[in-house]
């Protein structure tokens, strides 16, 4: 601990310092005293797991000063720590960027735990201080690149060499198996056996694949595994009339669920007390770091050019849908008004066949104004988009469900940016402006 706290404390690279339950220079002294003491009241051994942890936090060049780049450190540190662990911040200059060394005690201050690393702690890590710097409108790194000198990965590394899910191992073996060409569907469940994975057979045909090392099947379905994995879809394959299947890739890790921001005002006209205004201050601002994290994780900083997407795609989506109805009804419809034309329009054949008629010219019209004068398609060509749409609505379905529970925290993002720009309902909201 001496060595390394020497390097952080080192004058000629140190440009700020500071502390919670600490002076950092007996820090090394005070962190012993305390396991100490936790020692004297559990009998646990001290040198049992790690002594202290550190933690860099690096800026841009110019973004921050020395002394912002220090608080930003002790809020990061507090946050990590819950304020519970005793830590320094040791905010460096030597570099071309400004960067935070970051120590803390293992032991609780008040001796009742013990910190222990967990998997994926330097994602939660990272996560909480791009919220942190979210809420200070600085920068943060959106496709950290891969690479690591040492042992240990760097964040981006460390995504990128995630071990595959069962569900990607099962379409890779498929792939395979489906490569080595089998003569039919039976020869390829063996390829799937000889490759280590178990094989079920249910009832109506349902197939399903254990993965080596997991303790759940996996079905066989577009659904699970995505377009191209139904068992339709691989016999159509191994028969030669379609291709192999694409491999989709696995979903990213799930946020953190954004909550909706307090109405301070009005929980203080219902009795809450000064203690519950202040929580009530930190909740809203975290939540609004988490709002604008979200959005700009997944691409949609841009609140209007999000907005005019939403209304093109669900434009587009009409004009689809009202042009196949059209073309559908204008096919029914036409022998009919081919009839009608036959007859020279005879008031008689018209009187008989009205309800035709009308859905045709309907039909007809809608067509001309969707159309925007394009030649009208012929059946086969509809047909095919409609096999195609098919074939597309049922390898969107996992997202389409996906997309349903992304938009209950899109719900929550969008009423904290609102909140944060002032509007409700498009109005501004003069009460919160005041």
């Amino acid at each position: 601990m001496e060595e390394r706290f020497a390097y952080g404390l080192n004058p000629q690279k140190l440009g700020a310092v500071s502390s919670h339950l600490c002076d950092p220079a007996t820090a090394a002294a005070e962190f012993l005293l305390v396991k100490s003491e936790y020692q004297a009241a559990t009998a646990r051994p001290v040198e049992r797991g790690a002594l202290f942890f550190q933690i860099r936090q690096a800026f841009p060049p110019s973004e921050v000063t020395a002394e912002e780049a220090n608080k930003l450190g002790f809020e990061t540190a507090m946050r990590w720590t819950k304020g519970k662990y005793q830590f320094f911040v040791c905010t460096h200059t030597d570099k071309g960027h400004i960067h935070n060394h970051i120590y803390f005690n293992s032991t609780a201050f008040d001796c009742s735990r013990k910190f222990h690393n967990f998997l994926g702690s330097s994602f939660a890590l990272r996560r909480l201080s791009d919220r942190v710097c979210l809420k200070h409108d600085l920068s943060v790194i959106q496709n950290p690149k891969q690479h690591s000198k040492g042992r240990f990965l760097h964040y981006g590394q460390w995504v990128g060499e995630k071990p595959p899910s069962a569900q990607q191992r099962v379409r890779l073996a498929i792939i395979a198996a489906l490569e080595k060409k089998p003569a039919d569907f039976a020869a390829f469940l063996r390829l799937m056996e000889e490759s280590g994975f178990a094989v079920k057979r249910g009832r109506g045909g349902v197939v399903s694949f254990l993965a080596p090392g997991q303790d759940k099947y996996t079905r066989l379905r577009a659904s699970t595994l995505g377009a191209g994995f139904d068992p339709e879809d691989i016999r159509a394959v191994i028969a030669g009339e379609r291709p192999l299947p694409e491999r989709p890739k696995d979903a990213p890790p799930p946020i953190r669920q954004v909550g909706l921001i307090i109405d301070i005002q009005k929980r203080m006209a219902d009795g809450k007390g000064p203690a519950y205004e202040r929580w009530a201050k930190v909740y809203n601002l975290k939540q609004m770091a988490a709002a604008l994290q979200f959005l700009q994780e997944n691409n949609l900083t841009d609140y209007d050019a999000l907005a005019g997407e939403l209304q093109t795609t669900e434009a587009a989506l009409s004009k689809v849908s009202g042009l196949i109805g059209a073309v559908v009804d204008y096919a029914k419809a036409r022998p009919v008004f081919d009839g009608y034309k036959a007859a020279r329009y005879s008031k008689k054949y018209l009187a008989e066949h009205e309800a035709e008629l009308a859905t045709y010219r309907a039909a007809r019209a809608a067509m001309n104004e969707l159309l925007g004068g394009e030649k009208l398609p012929k059946m086969d060509a509809l047909k095919k988009q409609r096999r195609e749409l098919a074939d597309k609505k049922k390898a969107l379905y996992a997202e389409y469900r996906q997309a349903q529970r992304d938009m209950r925290e899109a719900v929550a993002v969008k009423a904290n940016i609102d909140h944060l720009l002032g509007l409700t309902d498009g109005r501004t909201d003069k009460e919160q402006t005041r």
